[in-house]
């Protein structure tokens, strides 16, 4: 029966991304961040599995540990050479392979990724971790990571856990369309191609957003834009992939940003660049649940906002009663931060 349960457990680790964490020695708060944030496992010396147990139920692997036995079910390996390599890519046949490159090199994975689905990567940052998931576009299995931040831990566990979440989107009734005079808006060019009902959750205020769609819809005006959003004037803010929001105006290139569709599904992009301009503007208004939405947009046939049945709708074909997607919660933010405070915005 044991054997039975460590290999249901095995294979749950196989086919899913993992976050792992690394604890070199005991560290309270290292150990209750990656229990809080959904780790999938902490990895850790001889002797700690009881205190981590005390904390909450969560998997360990180490040498004594009941669930995971480092050396048995789960190895370390340090890819120096391409023979190291290739005893990785052995031992991935039958184990979880724990690899960690000295200069964190990216061939090494990019060989074993295509080889096997047994990697997970040690990574000492964020920034490490989105690498080796994004490697050959497969990804590792998972990641180990090795740091004693609380934040990078917090940032990890969104990374990892943040591909399969899904935002509540709400209807949002038109109330007033007015035209506005010039003033510069903000188009968001990514890394990443949208598709139809897919766009960016903008907003005047930091309690109601509009989705607003791509431009991937054909028209007889321009050439398709897939990777770009016609977000908004540069005063508005834009749900971000880490929960915040920034103003427009304050992206810059190799930010995050949160790409949502009109089912709620997310992806997280990269920001590749701005283009800010002076255009007409035109002011578009809502009502969802009692709650006030807003946004000013450029006034043109090619901005589109997205109806309940995720097609896209030119604004200037909008009118009062009509309905479109959004996205609604409490209002107040500091610095992009959600706080509870008492905040009006209008």
């Amino acid at each position: 029966m044991v054997k039975i349960c460590k290999l249901v457990k095995f294979m749950e680790l196989v086919c899913m991304k993992k976050f792992w964490v690394r604890l070199n020695e005991w560290n309270k708060n290292i150990a209750t961040a990656a229990l809080e944030q959904g780790a999938d496992a902490i990895l850790l010396p001889k002797g700690l599995t009881p205190k981590v147990k005390e904390l909450g139920v969560i998997a360990t692997i180490a040498e004594d540990s009941p669930d995971l036995k480092l050396g048995k079910d789960v190895v370390e390996l340090e890819i120096n050479s391409k023979g190291d390599e290739e005893r990785a890519a052995k031992l991935a046949s039958s184990k979880m392979v724990i690899v960690k490159t000295t200069d964190w090199s990216i061939i090494p994975l990019e060989n074993l990724v295509a080889q096997t689905d047994s990697i997970i990567a040690e990574v000492r940052n964020c920034q490490e971790a989105k690498t080796a998931l994004e490697v050959l576009e497969k990804g590792v299995s998972g990641i180990l990571l090795n740091s004693t931040s609380v934040q990078e831990i917090i940032d990890c566990a969104k990374l990892v856990k943040g591909q399969a979440e899904k935002l509540q989107l709400s209807k949002i009734e038109i109330s007033s369309l007015r035209a506005l005079g010039s003033g510069d808006r903000v188009c968001v060019d990514t890394c990443s191609n949208m598709g139809l009902g897919q766009g960016m959750l903008v907003g005047n205020s930091s309690s109601g957003f509009f989705l607003v769609h791509s431009e991937s819809i054909d028209n007889p005006y321009v050439e398709q834009r897939p990777f770009r959003v016609n977000a908004g004037a540069v005063h508005a803010y834009v749900k971000n992939a880490d929960g915040k929001t920034n103003y427009l105006s304050d992206l810059k290139s190799g930010n995050s940003i949160l790409l949502v569709d009109a089912k709620g599904s997310t992806e997280i992009a990269v920001v590749g660049r701005l283009k800010i301009e002076r255009r007409p503007l035109m002011l578009v208004e809502g009502t969802s649940n009692g709650s006030n939405v807003s946004l000013v947009l450029q006034n043109a046939e090619t901005i589109r906002l997205v109806k309940p049945d995720g097609k896209p709708v030119s604004v200037v074909k909008l009118k009062r009663g009509d309905e479109v997607l959004g996205f609604t919660e409490d209002a107040g933010r500091h610095f992009g931060l959600k706080v509870k405070e008492k905040i009006t915005e209008k």
